[in-house]
């Protein structure tokens, strides 16, 4: 599909309102208020549910392989939850999924 120019810079255009508005929406407008407790409560599991979005394809769909999942990074992110899991702690997950990853990519070649 072919787009004009002008075209291109309405969609970019549109999209940066689009992103002001929303966070103004926090920010500008309720910003200066107290949030009420079960926003509150909600607000805290965002992290929990992004991260996930934004790993699961790295090691799912990896561009290093062309796409196809690799025995190195699922490892990596088992090893990394079970860390995780059992320690609490993330700077330990972090190392330990790292460690695993570039152990297996370096055994396995």
């Amino acid at each position: 599909m072919n787009f004009s120019s002008p075209h291109i810079w309405f969609i970019i255009a549109a999209l940066g309102v689009g992103t002001f508005l929303a966070r103004f929406s926090f920010l500008g407008l309720i910003g200066d208020r107290p949030l009420p407790e079960w926003v509150l409560r909600h607000l805290r599991y965002t992290p929990v549910a992004v991260l996930p979005g934004l790993v699961a394809p790295l090691v799912l769909w990896p561009e290093a392989t062309g796409g196809a999942p690799e025995p190195a990074r699922l490892s990596a992110a088992a090893v990394t939850l079970a860390v995780g899991y059992m320690t609490r702690n993330v700077l330990a997950a972090i190392l330990g999924g790292a460690a695993t990853l570039y152990s297996l990519l370096w055994l396995l070649g």
